[in-house]
């Protein structure tokens, strides 16, 4: 079903906006959204924190309130924007954080009753291609992935190098990752990760190569509306890309095609890659969601956001040809200069 609008501007609600040196999508989504859809819009944040930086950030969000942590559960969540759709009758919603979907892909028959569009995968998409399912994964659709194990323990961290030999990858739950060299770097990111995002942990082998990413859109029956292949300039030491590239590759084209095709993917995705000496590719991790670097895919000629939008609105997509080779973003930080009153009214009322 098409939905129809009057004058009223478009009113999206977006999370994910943590614009630090590890940054969420949600800015990023934002500006696609603003520089791609040629109607009014009305940018609704939603936060977990007081100090997320879009928050502030009044030319790209009109009003935040802020939702209850994943871990309090979907109904807490369903209550939140209930009363958030009360004060603001809210079009569509576009979820940004891996932790988050599971109560928002819960919530969305909810949410559609509401009058609220989403454009999400199913759970049993989301669960096939979590990390501690990616071996399985791989197998089932005949891709190409690193051999890992799941540990729960810091003692598997042994056993875990008498397969995989040195160096290991060790990864958080949800975030962060670490190419460890020995066995006592090992046990501390695994402390520091387990601490943060909890158990299990993923450690990983090291495969040496190209660093590549995809940030893809998938309509859910299979076919691919938008890639755009990426490749790492610039990689911070939490191994996040702080400046990237658009390539032509076909190889890379279609991976993303089979993965879609595969898993019938409804939304935006992001494939990591690793690209060997020998040019086979690897998954290294399926990122359920539009990575931070999204809005290169507005500047290469493929606004992925904006094409959401009107999926989850129920109007007809045409898949996306061709994009700009050569298109480079380089991420970079300023300082926003804002007024304590705004943070104390976000952090005593919810909302600003």
């Amino acid at each position: 079903m098409v939905k129809t609008f009057t004058n009223k501007p478009l009113v999206i609600g977006v999370t994910a906006l943590n614009a630090v040196d590890s940054p969420g999508p949600g800015v990023a989504v934002i500006r696609a959204l603003r520089e791609g859809l040629d109607r009014e819009l009305r940018i609704i944040g939603l936060s977990y924190e007081s100090l997320e930086p879009g928050v502030y950030l009044h030319d790209l969000v009109d009003k935040t309130y802020q939702i209850p942590y994943p871990s309090a559960g979907a109904e807490a969540l369903a209550e939140r924007l209930q009363y958030i759709h009360s004060k603001e009758d809210i079009d569509i919603i576009i979820p940004n954080f891996d932790a988050e979907l599971y109560n928002f892909i819960k919530i969305s028959p909810q949410l559609r009753i509401m009058g609220i569009h989403t454009f999400l995968p199913t759970h049993e998409a989301l669960e096939a291609r979590d990390k501690v399912n990616l071996t399985k994964f791989g197998k089932k659709y005949k891709l190409v992935v690193p051999q890992d194990l799941v540990i729960h323990k810091a003692d598997d961290l042994k056993k875990a190098a008498e397969e995989l030999d040195y160096p290991l990858v060790v990864k958080g739950k949800y975030y962060e990752a670490y190419v460890c060299h020995n066995l006592e770097l090992a046990q501390k990111a695994f402390y520091q990760l387990s601490a943060k995002w909890g158990t299990p942990i993923i450690v990983q082998q090291f495969i040496k190569g190209t660093e590549i990413n995809i940030a893809a859109l998938g309509d859910g029956e299979g076919n691919c509306i938008s890639i755009i292949p990426m490749r790492k300039l610039y990689i911070t030491d939490k191994g996040k890309a702080w400046a990237g590239i658009t390539i032509e590759d076909n190889d890379l084209l279609e991976l993303a095609r089979q993965f879609t095709k595969a898993t019938n993917w409804r939304g935006g995705f992001e494939l990591e890659i690793m690209r060997d000496n020998n040019g086979k590719l690897y998954i290294m991790e399926v990122n359920p969601r539009f990575p931070a670097w999204i809005y290169l895919s507005a500047g290469a000629g493929q606004n992925q956001p904006a094409a959401l939008t009107k999926l989850a609105l129920g109007e007809n997509v045409k898949p996306f040809e061709e994009y700009q080779v050569g298109k480079m973003f380089i991420r970079y930080a300023w300082d926003h200069i804002t007024d304590v009153s705004e943070f104390q009214q976000l952090s005593a009322f919810g909302e600003l």
